[in-house]
């Protein structure tokens, strides 16, 4: 019975039921594309993130690098020696230790050695800057250093010539310098999952063998291959060293900071660093308690900065940021408003159709129906309107955020500092190579089974609301009601 009069009476008020099932999918559909336009946005941020401190990682632990002393210079030195011939072309490179002030390769073990630390690995960021002088129609006077960038066309960081005070003396004639710089991390070959190197894949080639660790070989990101045209044996200098490039990587996410990885050992050596590390990637047995362990490590190992995702992320800015806090304030609370309001809109539209249903109603008493089976049908007939209204809002909402898949408007991340030295694989971390970093991320948005269910959830309480409203005014009617109906 129930059922034959619920169809009966759905089939009779179609435009009434349609009218608060649309309003029910309105509010519906917004809940699920802000639900999965924030979780979008959160996968983007952890691609950031990912980016910088690699897969696994939780914290970094690094020394803040101390001010340059009184007289002494900030940039590379590079050494020439004009000759008198017309033409002479030279080269130097400069390997600088980059990020923070370099630690002591022990520290790794006393790191890994602390309450809530699985694992800990060091890594070695430097920078290479590589001049190669071109000298032109004249006598030289002397052996010359030039300091810094040298003329022209490039600062260290890109390729131009230069020239500047310490440019080379030569009469009658000119010099003419091209600079190019360039990135390199030392990874600790037998712990290669966790640190700079976990964050790429190798698409050509292989990487590193336990057993490579102070080989002369290489893995270098597929962006520096296709620059210089490297393949996977190909061979490359550094200050006179010849690696030999054994794979070529891809960053999991966004572009990768590290041009060139080789091992810890040997970029020791490059970077006359031996026994050091600028870096130390840490891992916790329990990702719920990385600030108690940031803790335990900063007050046992003194003059260290601990730099954890969070802190990272706090540093993020840029649209991809703002559009982040939009989703999660402004997004939230419009989704909450429109809920609101598509439930009252339901609830008075049920209760104002049980008011014209007055003389149905109080003829049904009449006959002896008992007001909780006036109740149950109104509410019965609610919980399908809201049904219905949930399945159109789970199709409008899927549709939107398929639709914001599909486009996939770019969203910019500027990475800041922490205020430390950092620990970012790229080389500088947050504290110094991040600052440099625009990452440019596409916005996804996924919905998953959580968020279908919530939208199932919400349909059947807009229909409990909206029936429970049209089943008390319901409730209150009389048989005579139905009788004055009638005149």
């Amino acid at each position: 019975m129930f059922g034959i009069y619920l169809k009966r009476e759905l089939g009779r008020r179609k435009k009434a039921a349609l009218v608060i099932a649309l309003g029910l999918a309105l509010g519906i559909a917004l809940v699920i594309t802000v639900n999965s336009v924030s979780a979008g946005m959160t996968q983007a941020q952890d691609k950031v993130l990912k980016s910088l401190y690699g897969l696994g990682t939780d914290m970094t632990v690094t020394k803040a690098r101390t001010a340059p002393t009184s007289g002494s210079s900030g940039g590379p030195n590079f050494k020439f020696d004009a000759k008198s011939s017309s033409s002479s072309t030279q080269s130097s490179d400069r390997v600088q230790t980059q990020g923070g002030q370099a630690l002591k390769s022990s520290l790794v073990t006393e790191v890994a050695g602390q309450k809530g630390v699985e694992s800990a690995v060091g890594a070695l960021s430097l920078n290479v800057t590589k001049v190669d002088g071109s000298f032109t129609q004249g006598k030289a006077k002397s052996s010359t250093s030039s300091s810094g960038s040298s003329s022209g066309q490039g600062q260290p960081g890109g390729s131009g010539s230069s020239s500047s005070g310490g440019a080379p003396q030569v009469q009658g004639g000119g010099a003419n310098f091209n600079v190019n710089s360039y990135s390199v991390v030392g990874v600790d070959v037998a712990h290669q999952g966790l640190g700079p190197l976990s964050t790429m894949k190798v698409t050509s080639g292989k990487t590193f063998t336990s057993a490579q660790t102070s080989a002369k070989v290489a893995v270098v990101s597929k962006s520096y291959a296709k620059e210089k045209k490297y393949k996977v044996g190909s061979t490359f200098k550094i200050s006179g060293t010849k690696f030999t490039v054994i794979g070529i990587a891809t960053p999991d996410s966004s572009e990768s900071d590290t041009d060139v990885f080789v091992p810890l050992k040997a970029a020791q050596t490059l970077g006359d660093a031996k026994n050091q590390v600028t870096t130390i990637y840490v891992k916790a047995t329990d990702s719920k308690q990385i600030s108690t362990v940031k803790k335990e490590i900063t007050a046992n190992i003194s003059g260290t900065t601990v730099t954890t995702s969070a802190d990272l992320a706090s540093t993020v800015s840029g649209s991809l940021s703002t559009a982040s806090s939009l989703a999660t304030s402004v997004g939230k609370w419009l989704s909450i408003a429109v809920l609101a309001a598509a439930f009252l809109v339901a609830a008075l539209l049920t209760s104002s159709a049980v008011s014209r249903r007055v003389r149905e109603f109080g003829t049904l008493k009449a006959l002896g129906w008992p007001s909780r089976n006036v109740t149950r049908q109104v509410v019965g007939e609610s919980i399908v309107n809201g049904l219905i209204g949930g399945a159109l809002g789970i199709a409008l909402g899927v549709g939107a955020a398929y639709a914001v898949t599909a486009i996939s408007p770019k969203l910019t991340a500027q990475l800041g500092s922490t205020g430390g030295a950092g620990a970012g694989p790229g080389g500088g971390g947050p504290g110094q190579q991040a600052s440099q970093n625009t990452l440019e991320i596409a916005l996804s948005a996924p919905v998953s089974l959580t968020t279908i269910a919530l939208a199932v959830g919400l349909a059947v309480t807009g229909g409990l609301i909206a029936g429970a409203m049209g089943g008390w005014r319901a409730s209150r009617m009389r048989p005579a009601d139905a009788l004055r109906s009638v005149s």
